[in-house]
């Protein structure tokens, strides 16, 4: 390559997408820089449970999971329905096996298949995760993996534009208040900076029936990379999708383990109603639960209770007095609020319809554990914003696409700079994982597409 350069490529963003998409171009003999605006790295990554979808890993193998990334890729799009990353959706099914493989075998990421539960969208256990079920752990592995390939991370310094030249990305500007303005010329520049759920005007210019949700995600999700590529030429995709959250722990901003739910719990509110069918999943459900009466609890039990506490941050909101046991249903009426008549009407209509006696009023026919039997848990929750799904047009190689279907030059996207694979509107279509899957899947793939750029395809 003639271009003059100080590093083959910078990564905008050290979340799970960004170190990802290092470490995927310094194995191919690149100088990667990963430049974060905030003082520490993480991101969506750090506040999620780390669970990355992978159909055909060697652990789904060894423990005689039957699965492929056909199966993968079919369940994803029932549940997303159609939507303006189809093949996108496919590509990251394909290529998730090698993906989870290669972290855990070359990078020493500490990825382990779930087999507790499949969770939403999934018809096999393909979800794999730290121990811990903390996306934290995710990114302290990902950032000892960078150390080790030689990936300079640098926190507490905002890109503020992309430099171009004739068309062409070159390089990024560098630019904050506790910094001297610089520029990094490179060969490539890959977005993974994350969506824009953190930027209420871009909520109510692109998404804003999404305005009104509180935001629990990272702080730096402020869309500015999308509106980099924009101004490129890019276009927007799946722009009205989104990740939320039916059950965010109150008032402790943690979420509650959608375990709890998927092994037999349920939503009401403050009236003793539950709002709906649970099963459709912790996003789906979200809307679900805006159309109640504030306050919103779940309630389960003690069995589902001591199931879940196999789950780290499940614990700890234990241990922070989250989830209150109530020892009969005028307990739990007492700790609720909700009439303790309407609470006993509901809790007795869903025992009979999991027990198949009638059918379910909401439409559920997955009750695992349930009948709920005393002692009853409860944990108050509020539905929140978790990320947005939408973002620019890439093709399965992360490069952006300019509206005529042509990449912009040394531009790449992943994670919330990309469109998600949950649909083209709202939140139903998300399935578990799906925000890893476009942020470290496609990572993975970009950062081997920018090598090439670099003249070090390895």
């Amino acid at each position: 390559m003639d271009q003059e350069v100080d590093v083959d490529v910078v990564v905008v963003g050290a979340g799970g997408g960004g170190l990802v998409a290092a470490l995927a171009a310094a194995d191919r003999g690149c100088s990667v820089v990963v430049l974060e605006k905030l003082d520490r790295a993480g991101g969506n990554t750090g506040l999620s449970t780390g669970s990355i979808p992978a159909a055909g890993s060697k652990q789904q193998q060894a423990a005689g999971v039957d699965d492929d990334p056909g199966r993968m890729a079919t369940d994803l799009l029932r549940q997303s329905g159609p939507h303006e990353a189809e093949d996108l959706t496919r590509r990251l099914a394909e290529t998730s096996a090698e993906l989870v493989d290669w972290l855990v075998e070359r990078h020493q990421i500490d990825l382990r298949l779930i087999l507790d539960y499949k969770h939403v969208g999934h018809s096999v256990h393909r979800l794999h995760a730290p121990p811990s079920r903390r996306g934290a752990d995710l990114v302290a592995d990902l950032l000892g993996a960078c150390e080790r390939a030689g990936v300079t991370v640098v926190t507490g310094n905002p890109v503020s534009s992309l430099l171009t030249e004739d068309g062409r990305v070159v390089g990024v500007e560098v630019s904050g208040d506790r910094i001297d303005t610089y520029q990094l010329r490179a060969h490539a520049v890959v977005l993974a900076a994350n969506g824009f759920a953190a930027n209420r005007a871009l909520l109510e210019q692109w998404a804003p029936e999404l305005a009104g949700l509180e935001y629990f995600g990272a702080h730096g999700s402020t869309g500015e990379a999308i509106e980099w590529g924009l101004a490129l030429g890019g276009r927007l995709r799946n722009a009205t999708a989104y990740q939320g959250y039916a059950a965010v722990a109150y008032p402790h901003g943690s979420i509650l383990s959608w375990t709890t739910v998927e092994m037999g719990g349920v939503l009401v509110d403050s009236t003793g109603v539950r709002l709906g069918d649970e099963i459709v999943g912790y996003s789906g459900f979200t809307t679900s639960v805006l159309a109640g009466e504030q306050p919103y609890w779940a309630v389960y039990d003690a069995r589902i209770r001591d199931v879940t506490l196999r789950e780290d941050e499940y614990r700890d909101l234990v241990e922070m007095g989250g989830a209150k046991e109530c020892a009969d249903v005028e307990e739990l009426a007492a700790v609720t609020g909700a009439p303790v008549e309407a609470l006993r009407q509901t809790l007795a209509a869903y025992a009979d319809a999991a027990r198949g006696t009638t059918a379910d009023e909401h439409g559920r026919t997955d009750f695992a554990m349930a009948p709920l039997e005393p002692p009853y848990v409860a944990t108050r929750v509020t539905p929140g914003l978790f990320h947005t799904q939408g973002g620019l047009d890439v093709d399965t190689s992360g490069r952006v696409l300019g509206t005529d279907g042509a990449p912009v030059p040394g531009l790449f996207a992943v994670g919330g700079v990309a469109p998600g694979v949950s649909g083209r509107t709202g939140g139903r279509g998300y399935s578990s994982g799906n925000g890893l899957l476009t942020a470290v899947g496609l990572g993975a793939l970009a950062g081997a597409a920018a090598s090439e750029l670099a003249g070090t395809p390895g």
